[in-house]
């Protein structure tokens, strides 16, 4: 499987997280993904990449993001190619000041996560 994401430029970012940074990218059969990149300086990322590999490789939930391949190349460089999400992010949605959620929207959200969780914690053969 091959990914264009030009270099891991800071066009194609798409946001940062504790151990790692999630760029935009396309498959060879044009089909857009996001690539979270570890920033395997940091004190924890190894071990955050093999949970989230372990954890995220079983999910099959519809209110959860998929995984679609990893790529590990021992020392120097992790990854995970995941399903992008071409809405945008729930915390985009919930804290911008760019989008209005009305009540409904809010609570159909709520019961999304609260479904994601329960199946996180008692759905899943791995906890």
């Amino acid at each position: 499987m091959q990914a264009n994401i030009n270099r891991f430029n800071d066009s194609r970012l798409l946001g940062n997280g504790s151990y790692g940074s999630v760029f935009l990218g396309t498959l060879q059969d044009g089909m857009i993904i996001a690539v979270k990149v570890f920033k395997l300086e940091l004190e924890g990322a190894f071990k955050s990449f093999d949970v989230e590999c372990d954890v995220l490789r079983n999910i099959r939930h519809r209110n959860l993001i998929k995984v679609i391949s990893s790529c590990s190349n021992d020392l120097n460089f992790k990854e995970l190619v995941l399903e992008f999400m071409p809405h945008g992010s729930l915390d985009k949605w919930l804290h911008s000041n760019n989008q209005c959620l009305d009540i409904r929207q809010r609570l159909n959200i709520m019961i999304y996560v609260a479904s994601a969780l329960e199946y996180l914690h008692h759905g899943n053969a791995t906890p």
